[in-house]
């Protein structure tokens, strides 16, 4: 199977697509992704195999978890925080659809206890604003990570939004972990460009990529369209995730004394 998974550019069918699963013969990340659609009024149930989190992408929909219940509402990607749960191995969760739902599902091989939560109100991380006149700024949502979840988790999730002809994953990082990246963009025909190692994937709606530790993976959104990807990393056990590794030969540019070539007569625009 290649890194880069096109065959859902023309949108997920009416329930559950699993896009990557545990144990894949190649490329294997140990992360199952996949994408449910609800139509207004369907209930989805399901117990758990193994530890998993639930991200909305578009809709309305109550969730029941033991005697905990929840509205989980979202309307943009690109304008509105995270909602979604993340729960252990066993656990039982209901769906009740109000509104036609989309949700991405992440799922891993744990079968330790933790305690199961909603989480919304994510809030947005401005990052790289103020380095390289802005060409890397971006909004960056951590869900779920070593601040917030249990020791006994292995899922870190969050969400990535590129503004338009800038960059993400950027100056080039790399990390021991395996990764997932899933798009959306804010026009049908937007677009972008991933990179893997060496390696160039030109990027579309509704497109995966794999990423395998030890890959530089820098982004980068086409003029024009807004570039959305969550991205999700699993835990190693010796190795839990905590910062990426920046290639050595870029950092120079996070210095923020650092020059770098214009044009004769460029003004920045504040």
């Amino acid at each position: 199977m290649s890194l880069h998974i096109t065959r859902y550019r023309e949108g997920f069918p009416d329930g559950v697509s699993w896009v990557t699963t545990l144990d894949e013969p190649e490329h294997n990340t140990g992360i199952a992704f996949g994408v449910i659609r609800l139509s207004p009024g369907e209930v989805f149930k399901e117990r758990v195999p193994s530890e998993t989190a639930w991200l909305l992408m578009n809709g309305e929909v109550e969730v029941r978890m033991n005697e905990e219940v929840s509205v989980l509402v979202r309307h943009s990607l690109f304008d509105e925080t995270p909602a979604g749960l993340h729960v252990p191995a066993g656990q039982e969760v209901v769906f009740r659809s109000r509104t036609a739902v989309e949700m991405t599902v992440y799922r891993t091989a744990n079968l330790k206890t933790f305690r199961p939560r909603f989480f919304g109100e994510v809030p947005d991380e401005h990052r790289c604003k103020d380095v390289l006149d802005g060409s890397c700024y971006r909004l960056i949502r951590t869900i779920l990570d070593h601040s917030n979840t249990d020791p006994e988790a292995e899922l870190v999730l969050g969400e990535a939004v590129t503004l338009p002809g800038r960059w993400a994953g950027y100056p080039p990082h790399c990390h021991p972990q395996p990764e997932i990246y899933h798009y959306r963009f804010d026009r049908p025909m937007g677009f972008g460009f991933s990179g893997l190692g060496d390696d160039v994937v030109q990027v579309r709606n509704f497109d995966t990529v794999k990423i395998m530790p030890g890959l530089e993976h820098p982004q980068v959104a086409a003029p024009g369209y807004a570039m959305y990807f969550c991205w999700v990393i699993r835990n190693l056990p010796e190795a839990p995730y905590r910062m990426p590794e920046f290639s050595p030969i870029h950092s120079w540019v996070m210095d923020k004394d650092a020059t770098f070539w214009k044009p004769a007569g460029a003004q920045e625009k504040r």
